[in-house]
């Protein structure tokens, strides 16, 4: 009997095996050293920020000395820049993504898929600079309005991307099965697919919003920051939000004015770790019933 080929295919056997077990491990190295940082970073912020955290930190307005007061504006600014862009991305970003899913495939739905993927990867500092050329100079200041523009031209690409990949999901059987019926084709994505894919539309559009909750290079050039209550004409006035309140308080002298920001930093990582939870939620309740 000849027992080469028996040993051979031990060999290569225990071959795979062994690369199996070092390519796992290599996994599992990799995953820990994505995972170690963030949690390192999310339990610092935790540790420094929770003890900034009381009723004045709240109502108050920031002080650049003394006990260090609050984030009252940076909350209020927060809530209405980031309402406003995406007020005004969502719409715009959603409908480009039905347009490059269901009509993209010629050289027009090239163009708007390339300048969106090119959109992703500008630095937000020029999208920030954008925004003043076109905004605070025309309008001749520091506005709300003008930082909420920057932030809605980030969440565009974002958005558009992510629908258009969720709607790609959606079976051709679902719509054919809705023309079949004599449904005009604008109803059936309006009735029949987008309703099929919206946990995952919805998905995309707060990870948008997570991405631009924490963005402060377009609202330095945009919003300018102020630390007196904001105007809620968002045409009228400088604003701010806790990034920008973050950047601005942190290079303070003042250990007080300095642990305020740390307490800002927390509600900004707990306000974005909650839209994304958020998101992955909706997305996960809803995929078995959607597919």
């Amino acid at each position: 009997m000849n027992r080469r080929p028996l040993a051979e295919a031990t060999t290569r056997y225990r071959r795979r095996k062994l690369v199996d077990r070092v390519m796992t491990a290599l996994a599992y190295l990799c995953t820990a050293a994505a995972v170690i940082p963030l949690t390192w970073i999310v339990i610092y912020v935790i540790y420094r920020g929770l003890g900034a955290w009381d009723a004045e930190f709240f109502t108050a307005l920031p002080q650049l000395y003394g006990d260090g007061g609050g984030v009252r504006n940076g909350i209020v600014g927060t809530l209405l820049i980031v309402g406003m862009a995406t007020l005004m991305g969502v719409p715009v970003g959603i409908m480009a993504g039905i347009y490059l899913a269901e009509y993209g495939s010629n050289r027009l739905g090239g163009v708007v898929r390339f300048m969106a993927d090119t959109l992703t990867g500008v630095p937000s500092i020029v999208v920030g600079l954008f925004a003043f050329g076109v905004v605070v100079v025309s309008m001749g200041g520091f506005n709300a309005f003008a930082g909420a523009f920057a932030l809605a031209i980030m969440m565009v690409p974002v958005i558009t991307r992510t629908t258009e990949e969720i709607l790609r999901l959606v079976p051709n059987s679902i719509r054919e099965a809705s023309l079949a019926l004599g449904i005009p084709r604008w109803k059936t994505i309006l009735r029949v697919v987008v309703p099929t894919a919206l946990s995952g539309i919805v998905t995309g559009v707060l990870l948008a919003v997570a991405r631009v909750a924490g963005e402060t290079a377009p609202l330095i050039l945009t919003i300018l920051g102020t630390n007196f209550p904001i105007s809620l004409n968002p045409f009228e006035g400088p604003s701010t939000t806790l990034s920008l309140q973050i950047y601005q308080l942190a290079g303070q002298p003042s250990p007080q004015v300095v642990e305020v920001a740390w307490g800002a930093a927390l509600l900004l990582v707990l306000m974005v770790l909650g839209l994304s939870v958020a998101a992955r939620v909706i997305f996960r309740g809803n995929a078995h019933t959607r597919f």
